[in-house]
């Protein structure tokens, strides 16, 4: 039997060394954001900064697509942000108030959730940072309830409230409620359904037109993405997107705006099954490749 000490695993977003993952020297930094409060139908977001963690610390760090090591740009890994007791709006200003440490400091923050409900918080700080911030929210559902359940920073809520923050648009909606359907009618908003996406036609373009030049807050909630590769997730719908669907929409805001900071959220893992997991780590390492290489 060994007598070797064991070495504690690497917490950080890719087991980088210290040369790569200092604070003041790292262009992006995660915030693990383990919150789950008002999640519907299957429950587990609390777990998915860490299982995306610990699959990052198992992937090639070469992007083939860049010819580049994206590490070497630096990411640092804060620890996890914990969770508010008192309710899901005590949690979005604090989210908020972390948030807005990181892009003072000039970081492109890079939420790991837990609830979409975290993403309304980042926003806030962004938008401060940021006057003529457009969030782009990828999404199976509209979340455009005013309330649900009680609460208006429910999950079911999360773009209505950044919307009420800065101009939205949507990408891959195929569920949402009468009163949602209401809301959006007369009203001059952008939305891509999913069925656009899937339809062949040209779909990006008319987006980016939207986007092109702006500060752009990117939340990506993984339900946006077809149960057939994404399965791992609270509420999953059928006919989402694919990951090349997801790359090149990535590709295509990368280049034609400036990325401020992004969050990928809503993971639930599935015990057992690591693929979704590691979908989400390479998912989020491909965007910041992409952000890194437009700058």
């Amino acid at each position: 039997m060994s007598t070797d000490p064991v070495q504690p695993e690497p917490y950080g977003f890719g087991a980088l060394d210290a040369g790569r993952s200092r604070l003041d020297t790292s262009r992006f930094v995660v915030l693990p954001v383990p919150y789950e409060q008002t999640t519907t139908f299957v429950g587990g977001t609390r777990a998915g900064p860490d299982a995306i963690l610990r699959a990052s610390r198992e992937m090639e760090l070469w992007d083939e697509d860049l010819g580049a090591e994206v590490a070497d740009v630096g990411i640092h890994t804060r620890p996890p942000l914990e969770a508010c007791a008192t309710g899901p709006g005590d949690m979005v200003e604090r989210v908020r108030r972390a948030v807005a440490e990181l892009v003072a400091a000039d970081k492109i923050p890079v939420l790991l959730g837990g609830e979409h409900t975290v993403s309304v918080g980042a926003v806030r700080a962004a938008v401060e940072r940021n006057p003529d911030l457009v969030t782009l929210v990828l999404d199976a559902h509209a979340d455009l309830r005013d309330a649900y359940r009680g609460s208006p920073y429910s999950h079911a809520c999360s773009t209505r409230r950044i919307s009420e923050l800065c101009p939205v648009v949507q990408v891959g909606v195929r569920s949402l409620s009468a009163e949602e359907a209401e809301f959006l009618r007369g009203r001059d908003w952008a939305l891509t359904y999913a069925r656009e996406v899937r339809s062949g036609k040209d779909w990006i373009g008319p987006l980016i037109s939207r986007l092109e030049n702006r500060p752009v807050y990117l939340s990506v909630d993984l339900d946006v993405f077809d149960p057939g590769v994404m399965p791992a997730v609270g509420t999953p719908e059928p006919g989402g997107l694919s990951w090349d669907d997801g790359m090149a929409l990535v590709r295509a805001l990368a280049s034609a705006s400036r990325i401020v900071a992004f969050d990928l959220v809503e993971l639930s893992p599935i015990p057992g099954l690591i693929a979704p997991d590691f979908f989400a780590a390479k998912l989020v390492y491909k965007i910041m490749g992409q952000v890194a290489a437009a700058r």
